[in-house]
Formats: structure tokens, sequence, C-alpha cells
């Protein structure tokens, strides 16, 4: 499988591999998880990759994913991803 080289960040700008949040990244600003979701979306990294290489459950990355799909980037913000999974998930229950 050919990985991609270049993806289109959060905000519209190439990423490349060495753009990405530093693998030891501790404090996950709005704009890294996005750079994240973008670059596992893109291609650019798989998600047992993007998992491994920032110490990610698969359950954290795919909220993150999520959150992008639901609201966009302002659906990463912390308490934001609390609001809109509780807002799911009582709809969930009355579906």
């Amino acid at each position: 499988m050919n990985k991609t080289s270049e993806v289109i960040g959060p905000l519209g700008e190439a990423l490349t591999r060495n753009d990405l949040p530093p693998p030891n990244t501790s404090r996950w600003v709005i704009r890294r998880k996005a750079e994240v979701v973008a670059a596992v979306n893109g291609g650019l990294l798989t998600i047992p990759e993007a998992c491994k290489r920032y110490d990610l459950t698969l359950e954290e990355l795919a909220s993150w994913q999520r959150a992008v799909e639901r609201e966009g980037m302002a659906g990463l913000r912390a308490t934001r991803v609390q609001h809109y999974r509780q807002i799911h998930e009582h709809q969930g229950r009355h579906a």
C-alpha cells in the first residue's frame, strides 16, 4: 500500500509527516488533534501507526474522528467533545 506523502491539514495547509505533532506530545490542543485526524483520514498515517506514535487508544482516536465529522474542529475542544458525546448518547437512547 502506497502511503500519501502529503494531505490537506485542518486549516487548509499542506501537511506532511514532518509537520505532525511530535510523538511525545502530551498537551493535545485542538489543532494537534485535528492534524492527527487529517493525517489518518488522508492516509498519511494508519490508525495503528497514529495510536502507537501518540500512545492513543483506538477509542480516543475514534472519538476525535467522530468529533471532527460531527462538529468540525470546534468539536475537538475537550469540553465540547464531552458535551457532544452526551447529546448524541441522549439522542441514541431516545431514537
